[in-house]
């Protein structure tokens, strides 16, 4: 399968408009965002867990990172809330679910395969002061990516340069680029060599960004 899989291609989904789609573990679905494969794929995607769901145990063979958006993910190290940013780099296992039920917003397959960096993150403890109305922080950064948070208050200004491309998620609020207007849940994917300049809403914005890691992308290698 491939899904949004040219990445010379400036690409906007405004996933809240995207129909469900059941995974193969009941309680278990997903919005596809991009995805090169079947069911082990290098794919962005946000995944429903259902109240007492879960998946089976597995080994994350080419790495996962996740946003938990809301609710509580959970594992058997330990509970993650919303807001949490966790990286579970190849050769990591857990067996995940929620009780309460959560959203979380995951990458797979997208890895350097000799990182073995494991962390989990509360993006917001992790802001520095604000500039200009934009409060950052850098979450995760080496040789290929650089992945941050930011808080934008209304009508600040995000602009972001990247040789490597650049891929947003938006969090909370809205924000305006190019005549686009992205809203909680949008996702947006800039190809290399591309800037980002972003007007926050009324309601200020929460937004998640990668960069510099398009030019990495490959499907997986099974």
């Amino acid at each position: 399968m491939e899904l949004n899989a040219d990445f010379s291609e400036r690409v906007i989904v405004h996933s809240d408009a995207l129909e469900w789609q059941a995974s193969p573990m009941k309680g278990v679905d997903r919005r596809m965002l991009d995805r090169i494969g079947g069911e082990v794929a290098r794919a962005t995607t946000i995944v429903r867990y259902a109240q007492d769901s879960h998946f089976s145990a597995h080994t994350h063979t080419g790495g996962e990172e996740f946003i938990v958006l809301d609710g509580v993910f959970q594992d058997e190290h330990g509970d993650y809330p919303a807001g949490t940013y966790v990286r579970n780099p190849p050769t990591t296992k857990h067996t995940p679910g929620s009780k309460p039920g959560c959203t979380i917003f995951v990458k797979l397959w997208q890895f350097d395969m000799d990182d073995r960096n494991q962390f989990r993150k509360n993006m917001a403890e992790e802001l520095g002061a604000k500039v200009d109305g934009v409060a950052s922080a850098i979450l995760h950064k080496d040789e290929r990516e650089t992945v941050s948070f930011h808080h934008m208050d209304a009508g600040s200004i995000l602009d972001i340069t990247a040789a490597g491309g650049i891929e947003v998620l938006m969090i909370s609020g809205s924000m305006t680029t190019k005549g686009d207007m992205l809203r909680k849940g949008s996702w947006l994917r800039i190809p290399e060599n591309q800037s980002l300049t972003a007007v926050a809403g009324e309601d200020g914005a929460q937004v998640w960004i990668k960069t510099g890691h398009l030019p990495f992308a490959q499907p997986p290698a099974v």
